[in-house]
């Protein structure tokens, strides 16, 4: 528990560092600015691998699957690259939700602050249920595969769909139970008003930006749940990727047009994983092979978009 609780206090320090000092004067986030941060979010991330390793080796963390040193640190890069790659289909909905309710991108780091925030609470959550589910219910990753293998085919075949929030069932629901201005009030997220309280654009963005991101937590905690069943493996992973979510949102959201056949790279890892979980009582798949893939499905995708002109574009 120690080691658990030292890793939540510096992911804590990590964000008042980042509201409460780097981030405390609101400013329209460059890209110049963005590179830094997202290298370093990277960084950071890839760093923690050493950290994992030494954990593993002394024995200081509880390791319920038996994992070795070495498998641990590649099963923790691996989980991390699948987060971080399903993170980009993020990217794309944030960038339609700010876009629709005309959030200047003055303020959208401060939303995406308390959006990030809220989703390491959700899928805390969510990933010490699914471990425990899968722990306890062998079969349990059938299911899991099968999810896995048909969100891979509707993301394929919704490529096209465009995503309005302004249509969805959370914002009618919004509508329908909080009184709500559609002027922007400067950064803050609540006003009142000749007695009555009422929600600003911010948070209206903020509410969808947290329920969809639970939707992709669908996803991407049972793909990194194929990777590997350990508990502070899948955690520690997945909060690295969306701690890096925010820089990497004002990188690529303004390169979205270049990486336009992305979704293919992140269709082929979600079929991949959800394969692997199918197979995994009759196949053992190396974790180097799988992480060859995964990066090569990535690096595929992104040459691929900047390689073929627009007027070739399906």
């Amino acid at each position: 528990m120690l080691i658990w609780g030292a890793f939540i206090v510096m992911i804590i320090l990590f964000l008042a560092l980042d509201l409460g000092v780097f981030n405390k004067r609101d400013h329209v986030i460059s890209t110049r600015e963005a590179s830094r941060w997202t290298a370093l979010w990277v960084t950071v991330a890839m760093s923690f691998s050493g950290v994992v390793h030494l954990l593993f080796t002394n024995g200081m963390i509880e390791n319920p699957t038996g994992l070795t040193p070495d498998g641990a640190t590649i099963k923790y890069i691996t989980g991390y690259l699948i987060e971080l790659s399903l993170s980009v289909d993020n990217v794309f909905v944030i960038a339609v939700i700010f876009s629709a309710f005309s959030i200047p991108p003055k303020y959208q780091h401060r939303v995406l602050f308390w959006g990030i925030l809220g989703a390491i609470i959700c899928r805390a959550v969510m990933i010490l249920f699914g471990v425990a589910l899968i722990n306890k219910v062998d079969w349990i990753i059938y299911v899991f595969g099968v999810f896995l293998l048909y969100t891979a085919y509707k993301m394929l075949r919704s490529l096209e769909t465009k995503f309005n929030p302004r249509k969805s069932f959370v914002f009618k629901q919004i509508k329908k139970y909080i009184p709500l201005t559609h002027s922007i009030h400067g950064r803050d997220f609540i006003i009142k008003r000749m007695g009555i309280t009422a929600a600003t654009p911010l948070l209206v963005a903020l509410i969808i930006i947290e329920l969809t991101d639970v939707m992709f937590a669908l996803d991407s905690i049972p793909a990194i749940l194929a990777i590997t069943a350990d508990p502070f493996l899948v955690f520690s992973s997945n909060i690295m990727a969306i701690l890096g979510l925010r820089s990497m949102y004002f990188l690529v959201s303004r390169m979205l047009a270049k990486f336009r056949f992305i979704n293919y790279s992140l269709a082929v890892i979600l079929g991949f994983v959800g394969f692997k979980m199918l197979t995994s009582h009759y196949i053992a798949i190396p974790e180097w092979a799988s992480l060859t893939l995964i990066i090569a499905a990535l690096m595929g995708g992104i040459s691929i978009s900047i390689l073929i002109p627009d007027e070739y574009n399906l």
